[in-house]
């Protein structure tokens, strides 16, 4: 296998022959930088639902904006930010649990986007698988200097929010009484994974995205626990499952986006059995030692 036999023709040349190959590098670069800043908080406070719905719920703004002729990603922006106040306008007036709130608008706002999508000419199937699946192989330079404004924002948010952030996340009444206005940090936390979401879209598709949200962050949190540690380990596997991920798909010819997120997943799954592995080998030692 070149893999091994041939290592600096497989892990390097792609990325020093093509272009493209290096600008989708760098838009899977700055993927992983938006959502991990956020997705570890997402998985922390069990929040992966709200991420995912959120992926979902940016296709009517694409939809419209494609449509229109208007900016796709101003659009979804627009898509996850009404989204984001229908949740808590619903989980505010209504006795239903906050999953069941955000089911209803998930499957709401995902269902209006493929009606208005499938209401157009068959020539735009093309067009929504690419908004569905991505199209990082295809990135150019305005896209990374959006997505590279977006992790500069959702970065800086972060680092901003913080100690919100952690306080929050284990004692939101601890939170109250430190001052750090819970409710203004939760709407911020939602309107930074917002922006992950619509920043990332491009490069693995608003169905793919809540990968790089959730599997880094899941894989790195089952495993460690200084929160700081989680979110550099989290980064850390996003790189590792970007730079696999495209490689995998220019040598095998399969789906940029998709293998990435596979990556990804496989990583979490690795990582899981791994662990079952080594806490079975401990409780054996236990019990042999008693």
């Amino acid at each position: 296998m070149e893999l091994f036999t041939d290592p600096l023709g497989w892990w390097v040349d792609p990325f020093i022959s093509n272009q493209f190959m290096r600008n989708a590098l760098f838009a899977g670069v700055l993927a992983v930088l938006t959502t991990s800043s956020v997705g570890t908080w997402v998985v922390l406070r069990s929040m992966s639902f709200l991420g995912e719905a959120l992926a979902h719920g940016v296709l009517p703004g694409i939809a419209i904006s494609f449509i229109i002729g208007g900016d796709t990603a101003a659009g979804a922006l627009i898509a996850a930010i009404v989204m984001v106040l229908g949740v808590n306008l619903i989980r505010a007036h209504s006795p239903l649990p906050t999953d069941t709130s955000i089911g209803v608008l998930f499957v709401g706002f995902l269902a209006l986007g493929v009606v208005i999508m499938s209401s157009q000419a068959g020539s735009y199937v093309g067009d929504l698988s690419r908004f569905l699946f991505g199209s990082i192989t295809g990135v150019e330079t305005d896209d990374l200097v959006r997505q590279g404004v977006a992790a500069v924002i959702t970065v800086g948010g972060a680092l901003i929010f913080y100690r919100a952030f952690l306080v929050l996340t284990f004692d939101e009444t601890q939170a109250q009484l430190l001052g750090l206005r819970p409710r203004l940090a939760h709407v911020a936390l939602l309107v930074l994974i917002a922006i992950a979401v619509v920043a990332s879209f491009e490069a693995v598709g608003s169905l793919l995205v809540v990968a790089f949200l959730i599997a880094p962050a899941a894989t790195a949190t089952m495993l460690l626990r200084r929160v700081p540690v989680i979110i550099g380990t989290a980064i850390g596997i996003g790189l590792l499952s970007v730079v696999v991920g495209l490689l995998v798909s220019y040598h095998y010819d399969t789906a940029a986006g998709a293998t990435m997120a596979l990556a990804a997943v496989s990583t979490f799954m690795v990582a899981l059995v791994g662990r079952t592995i080594r806490q079975n080998v401990v409780r054996l030692r236990r019990s042999q030692s008693t």
